[in-house]
Formats: structure tokens, sequence, C-alpha cells
């Protein structure tokens, strides 16, 4: 066998919304309910027998010292009439959910999961129509008909505006992120992966880690990037209070995978799972499973949370010569964990110049004409609108002077549904000179007499939102994070229409 077990083999029962599990002895005995859940049909005998069979077949990739076979029940005819998945019985103390209840160290075995994981995943099955499974419109399918079914149980247990929101970023996610969809297939990242992989059904063996249960019914779902496969455990170990655990297990996948992405993605793949397990959590709670309308609460504020955070952000942090803004952009960049694209540095690039070289041209000549300028915030934009559309959040530190320059910004974040924030930096003007004064090495050239020049020359910027950065920088970064933070879900989606994630296909899990 696999695995030494203390107990004493009790038999069991146990239930989830598709399949009874029967314990006995050594052995583990799953037989298919004949229900029909819009996802998934086992109302028929056939259907029950096929997918017994698919599920040793698929589960033999990752545990094939576990799943032994398919055994035939028979009626007193004696011909066959339900058919059993047969397994070799795992520890229950040894479940990677049990571990982490007990508050048993986990991490060594997190990580020879997720080299598992990995490894698994680059051996998989690949093509073309996998490959489409990665793609936005499959994403967009997915999502939407997991919502579809989820409505069904608006109220009880989850509120109408939970869903809502949960729709509305979702979808501001998928409309603006195709650039990062198609580089995640051309990568490789998509490939027929697990599919289900949560912790009750993970155990850690001496020899090493086992993992059950992969979804069998639709191929369609197993289709998935391997970083959202990763994510479903990830997802299942936040569920049980373990933050720390979920993030140091996928810092462990994407260092073995080799395949590093943004932030905003992995969030986004949590989300998803999170939204998968309350739709379950909510037909258990129909079936009349206790503690699962909770469950189901859980998980929602889980998934809203990561959506949240997912959203990319656009953030113009402009001001006056000397007010801070470098400062404050790099410090903020930081604790949001966005890219910094600094005008000062780009105006130079773009000229070929050294960008700590100082430049002797004068208000609007030279480096500082109006065409070199313009053609400074069109290359930021241009490298934003890259970035945002592969799914980071962008930090543009400019001084954002002229309105028209602000609109291009804002027409920009509309076109690629990413979130718009705009901080001015104000300081006292005697500050702000001596500030001026005491640079060293810095690729901005301003003067006082320029920065004089500027502030008669400074469009009224209502929309944004005032930083004092006369004091710490720590204190000014928090306040301009906290701007960052405001929550997403008063926005409305701007480009696919409401129904775009109102689909209700077949392909949820």
């Amino acid at each position: 066998m696999a695995y030494e077990s203390t107990s004493q083999f009790p038999t069991q029962v146990r239930e989830t919304h598709c399949a009874t599990v029967f314990f006995l002895g050594d052995r583990a005995y799953k037989m298919k309910k004949p229900v029909a859940l819009g996802f998934l049909d086992f109302s028929t005998p056939e259907a029950r027998r096929a997918v017994c069979h698919r599920e040793v077949e698929l589960n033999r990739r990752l545990a094939p010292d576990v799943y032994l076979g398919v055994a035939e029940v028979l009626d007193t005819e004696g011909t066959p009439c339900e058919w059993l998945v047969v397994m070799r019985r795992m520890p229950a103390e040894r479940s990677l959910a049990a571990l982490v209840r007990s508050g048993a160290q986990v991490r060594g075995q997190l990580r020879d999961l997720a080299r598992q994981l990995a490894a698994f995943h680059a051996r998989a099955e690949r093509g073309p129509r996998i490959e489409e499974a990665g793609s936005v419109r499959a994403l967009r399918e997915r999502w939407g008909s997991t919502l579809a079914e989820l409505r069904t149980a608006t109220g009880e247990p989850l509120r109408a505006e939970v869903l809502a929101e949960i729709t509305t970023l979702a979808q501001r996610y998928l409309d603006g992120r195709e650039p990062l969809f198609r580089a995640r297939i051309s990568a490789g990242a998509v490939c027929d992966g697990h599919g289900d992989l949560l912790a009750e059904d993970v155990f850690c063996l001496p020899d090493g880690p086992r993992a059950l249960d992969c979804l069998e019914f639709d191929d369609r779902l197993r289709w998935v990037d391997g970083l959202d496969d990763a994510a479903f455990l990830a997802m299942d170990l936040e569920r049980l209070d373990r933050r720390d655990l979920a993030a140091w297990f996928l810092a462990q996948y994407q260092e073995f995978s080799g395949m590093p992405c943004p932030p905003s993605l992995t969030d986004h793949y949590i989300a998803y799972r999170a939204v998968v397990r309350a739709k379950v959590a909510c037909l258990r709670h129909a079936q009349g499973a206790a503690g699962q309308a909770e469950q189901a609460r859980l998980l929602a504020d889980i998934a809203r949370r990561h959506l949240r955070a997912a959203a990319p952000r656009l953030v113009l942090v402009g001001g006056q010569p000397g007010t801070g803004k470098s400062t404050l952009g790099g410090a903020l960049a930081d604790r949001i964990g966005a890219v910094l694209l600094r005008s000062d540095r780009v105006r130079k690039e773009i000229a070929d110049r050294n960008p700590l070289a100082p430049s002797a041209s004068g208000w609007e000549q030279g480096l500082y004409s109006p065409a070199h300028t313009a053609r400074t915030y069109q290359e930021l934009l241009r490298r934003a609108r890259h970035l945002l559309g592969h799914g980071e959040s962008v930090v543009l530190d400019a001084s954002w002077r002229d309105a028209a320059e602000r609109e291009r910004a804002g027409e920009l974040a509309h076109a690629v549904s990413a979130a718009l924030v705009e901080l001015e930096c104000r300081v006292p003007r005697a500050l702000a000179d001596a500030r001026i004064r005491a640079r060293t090495a810095d690729p901005s050239d301003a003067t006082t007499g320029i920065a004089g020049v500027m502030a008669a020359h400074f469009h009224p910027w209502p929309r944004a939102g005032v930083i004092d950065t006369s004091g710490p920088v720590a204190g000014a970064a928090e306040q301009a994070a906290l701007a960052c933070a405001t929550p997403f879900h008063h926005l409305e989606a701007p480009c696919a229409p409401p129904s775009a994630m109102n689909s209700t296909s077949s392909t949820s899990s």
C-alpha cells in the first residue's frame, strides 16, 4: 500500500453534491448520484458507468497507486445496475485539510505538491482545442455559466448585490486583458490539468503527496492555465484561514513551473475558484447539508477581495516641480505592486540621452519643447497600455500639468478597462524650491525659475486627490495607497455589454 495508517478503518459514509463515498476497511468506494445539475448529468446508468471509468483513467495520472478500478453492482438478476470507483483508502488524518486545521507544519509538503503539480502540467496534454480554453472568450463563458447558476441562489444564501459586484469586477478584468491571456497561451500555460484541487483531497504521505478526485465529467473544465489549477488549492487554503500557506504554495508553484505572471492574474483565478466552490456550497445547502450557507458567503467574500485586488490601476501621480511626486510615485508603486514609469527618464530615453545627464533646455525648449513633451506623454501611455493589457498596474510619474494629457490617460484607462486614480502632490512653494536646489544626479532638469513658470501654466485638476507631500514619505504613500484601494464595485464595466457574462453554457465546474 502507499501508506501506513494507525486508524482502525472505521466504516464511514461521506456525501458530496454528486457522489456518495463508502469507506469499508482499507478501501473506498465512490458511487455517482443520479443527478442532473446543469454543469453535469449523471441521471442515466450509462452516464454513471462512463464517468466512473473516466475518473479512474484521469486520476491515475497523479495517483496511480490509489485508483484501483471500477466495480459493478448487480441487481437481483445479475445485471449491472451501478458502478463504483474503487480506491485505496487514504488516512483521514493525513489529508492536507486535516493537517492545516491541526496547525501542523505543511510547507514542506506544499513544496513537494507544487513540484509535483508543475511537473504534471509540463507533461500534460496540449493542443489547439485545449489552448482555446485559456482564451478570454472561454473564460468569459466559464464565469458566465457559473454566475448564472449562482443567481438561482440569490437571497439565500448569497445576496444579489454580492453577485452583481463579482460579475462587474470579473467582467472588467477580462475586458482589458486579452494580451495577457494570449501571452499565456503562447507560453504553453494551458493544459489538461486536474481541475478540482482541494485540500480535503490531497494526502500528505511519507513517500509524497497524492492529489485525488480530479474533475472528470467535462474535459473542458480541466483544460486550464496551470496557474488556474494551482489557484484552486490556494483558494481552499484561504478558506481554511491560511492565506500565508496559499501565498507560499503559489510562489513555489511559479518557481517550479518557470512561468511568472502578474499578481492580478493569480487574484483573478483565485476569485474564480472561490465562486465555483460557492456554487457547490449553494447546491449542498439546497440538498440540506449543514453549514453550507456560511461557506458560500465566506467563499463569495474571498472572491470579492481578490477581484478588487486584481483590478489593474492606472495611477497618475502629478504636481509641480519639487512637490515630491517622483518620491511618492516610487513609494506608491512599491506598496501596491505596480510598475513605475517616470516621464523625466522616458523624455531622455526617446531622445537617446543619458537620463542623469542634465539638459540646458529652457522652458518649452529643446527636450522640453511642446512637440517633445507630447512625444514623451505618448510614449508613457503606449508603455502603460502594454503593461495594463498584461495585467500590471502602472504608476505614471509626470507633472500632468496639461488637462488634455490627463484626458488622454483617462481614455486609455477606459479602453483597457483599468481603474483610473489621479493624485496631485502639493507642498508650500518655499519647500518645493528648497528641494529643487538640493537635487543631485536626478533626471529632472527643473529649476526654481522653471517651476515658477510652470505654476502659472498648471491647469486646474479638480478630479485629483490632493496628497500633502511635505511630511514623511511613508505617510503620503499610505494616503495614496488608500486612494488606490477605493472599492471598484461602484464603477460600471465600460466595455462589454451586461449580457456578456450571463451565459447559460454548461462550461462551468
